[in-house]
Order: C-alpha cells, then structure tokens, then sequence
C-alpha cells in the first residue's frame, strides 16, 4: 500500500487534530479560560475530526479480519462521529460536565488509543515508521 491521497488528506487531518485537541481542552481548564481559543480550537478540532473519519470510509486494507474491505478499526467511524454529535447535543442542553467528558473521551479514544494502534508494526504506517527508524 503506498500513501494514496486519501490517506494523506486522513493523516495530515488525524495528526493535526491530535496536535490541536490539546489546545481546545486546556482553554478551559483552570482559573483563567479562554472561552473564545477553545470555540475556535473547537470547531477546528471538530472538523478534523469529521475529515479524518470521512476519509476513513475511503482507506480499505487488506491484512486481518474483513467485511467489505472494512476491518476493526472502522468501527471507530461511526463511534466517532456519533461521541460528537452527542457531545454538541449535550452543550445544547447546558450540560457542560457531559460536554467536557465526551470530548475529552473523543480526545483520548480517536486521537490517543487509535494513534497507539496505528503505530504497530503490521499497520501500515507503523510499518513505515519503524522501518525509517531502522528497528525492523
């Protein structure tokens, strides 16, 4: 598998969002928030995270367990996108506590564990990695 467009466009999107969740959740964190960084890193979290799903749909591999081209780790598509509806209909309804868990859920989920897996030796960039790094 060689780096196709799709699967630029859905690491650039995973990695800049992985790089900016941070940002959105600590705007609000301690005495002094930052109401108008955290809407704007937000928003720019949120629609990397819809890019690096919807492009998800689009990357199919053929290594493991199969439905359509479709493995495991797809199920975090639907997963994802559905925590950020779900999380925008709880700001909705003033509850901010239920706001907060679910993105940061969404943060360490999508971003953090899915990042971990994507780096094992058999995936494909994790295979790339390792191999520049000369450990395979």
């Amino acid at each position: 598998m060689s780096i196709t467009p799709t699967i630029a466009i859905h690491l650039a999107a995973a990695l800049a969002a992985t790089a900016l969740g941070p940002v959105a959740l600590w705007a609000r964190l301690g005495r002094k928030t930052h109401p108008r960084l955290h809407r704007a890193a937000g928003y720019a979290w949120v629609t990397l995270m819809v890019a690096t799903a919807v492009s998800a749909l689009f990357i199919r591999g053929d290594q493991g367990p199969r439905l359509a081209g479709f493995g495991p780790i797809h199920l975090l598509i639907p997963l994802t996108l559905g925590m950020l509806v779900l999380s925008f209909r709880s700001l909705l309804r003033g509850n901010i506590q239920g706001h907060r868990k679910t993105m940061q859920g969404v943060y360490v989920g999508a971003c953090v564990v899915a990042g971990v897996f994507t780096l094992l030796p058999q995936r494909f960039l994790g295979h790339w990695l390792w191999t520049q790094l000369g450990l395979m």
